[in-house]
């Protein structure tokens, strides 16, 4: 099933039906079982790797390590990477790596072998232009891994800063939320982010650091959640227990219910975890007044009309959650190039490709008088058709 609905995306494109045959399509799905032998112990994990569409660019997309990896999940978050990056005008295809497994079953060592195992089996994906980051499941220190593999700097992107990778780019993706709650709340609610109200779903890397880059930027972070507690403080968490805490518990702020964070009265809610977290029944519910995707595809598609129906303006994951890809071609091009950048020229090239984009979002959807999600689904498909265009696939 595609992401894009492009019976509705042709009401306001001239779609031809090979474009859509062309989109809704994998160019690539590959499946390998993945077998290691450990501590007398056999470990199996099905993989996927799912290459979407290339004519942008190589295939970017990071690798998902979780019990719940699937085909179809993996196949999903492949495609919104393809119009993730074209919304961006970056110049990547869409991919994305599934390796199903929980992580917390795996020794640091046994981790360790089980990458390699994937670069020895699955390798050749990325001499033919897939290029991996972190995702779910995976950090720096497993890219760090796959370039021992590859031994070349510009095959995986996400590394740790001192060998290759890029700084700024473990924030960078709650960096790009950020840039976009600030954007959205000044010019979709009409007032200043200071004091503006945030409820965040999700304490890994991009909730985290959206809370930190909010909360420094004025805002009022009133809720945080992780897997195991959610924290409520109405006068706003404070910058030093947002950065110190490794956890929502160890702030220290009043207990409430996991479901809650998304229901409370809050001008701003970032869905930061994962999929599908908000439900027809939630859509009715929640008292936000804006939404920002933090997570990809937060928002099931019952939800999706319901809150059109209520008015509630959601800016949509392949907008905002694009900082990470952002980064990832500053990486991969600093890779190639052998050039450096600091941290400040990876926030500015960050800010440099998002806020055109964002504005051409708020602009169509205005002019269409359609959602953002629309709005960004039209202008992402246009440049992957205009792409095939000039590559002189249609």
């Amino acid at each position: 099933m595609s992401v894009i609905d492009f019976n509705l995306v042709s009401k306001h494109l001239d779609l031809s039906s090979d474009a859509i045959a062309l989109l809704s399509k994998s160019e690539t799905e590959i499946y390998a079982n993945l077998n290691l032998k450990w501590g007398g112990k056999l470990i199996q994990a099905d993989t996927y790797v799912v290459l979407h569409c290339s004519v942008r660019g190589p295939f970017k997309g990071g690798i998902r390590m979780a019990e719940t990896v699937s085909l179809e999940e993996t196949r999903r978050l492949a495609q919104l990477m393809t119009y993730k990056c074209a919304l961006a005008k970056i110049p990547f295809g869409g991919g994305k790596s599934g390796i199903k497994i929980n992580p917390k079953s795996l020794t640091p060592e046994s981790r360790r072998d089980l990458i390699n195992e994937y670069v020895h089996v699955l390798g050749w994906a990325m001499k033919n232009s897939y290029i991996p980051a972190p995702d779910l499941g995976t950090g720096p220190s497993d890219m760090a891994m796959i370039y021992g593999c590859t031994h070349a700097p510009e095959s995986v992107t996400g590394k740790p800063a001192r060998i290759g990778g890029l700084p700024g780019r473990t924030e960078a993706t709650g960096y790009g939320v950020a840039c976009n709650v600030k954007m959205a709340t000044e010019s979709v609610l009409g007032r200043s982010l200071d004091g503006a109200t945030v409820a965040i779903q999700g304490f890994g890397n991009v909730g985290k650091w959206t809370a930190l880059f909010l909360s420094e930027w004025g805002a009022r972070v009133v809720a945080l959640s992780d897997i195991d507690s959610t924290a409520y403080c109405e006068s706003g968490m404070t910058l030093d227990k947002i950065r110190s805490s490794k956890t929502v518990a160890e702030m220290g702020y009043q207990s409430i219910n996991a479901s809650d964070v998304l229901l409370l009265p809050v001008d701003i809610l970032v869905p930061a975890a994962v999929e599908d977290v908000i439900t027809a029944d939630i859509a009715a519910k929640l008292q936000a007044k804006l939404i920002v995707e933090a997570a990809n595809d937060p928002t099931m598609n019952d939800a999706d009309l319901i809150l059109v129906e209520r008015g509630i303006p959601v800016i949509p994951d392949i907008l905002a959650n694009a900082g990470g890809v952002i980064a990832s071609y500053i990486e991969w091009r600093q890779a190639k190039s052998g050039s450096l950048t600091d941290k400040s020229e990876t926030y500015a090239a960050i800010d440099k490709q998002m806020r055109p984009a964002f504005n051409d979002v708020i602009r169509v959807a205005s002019e269409e008088n359609i959602s953002h999600r629309l709005a960004a689904q039209i202008l992402a498909v246009d440049e992957v058709v205009k792409s095939m265009v000039d590559r002189v696939w249609l």
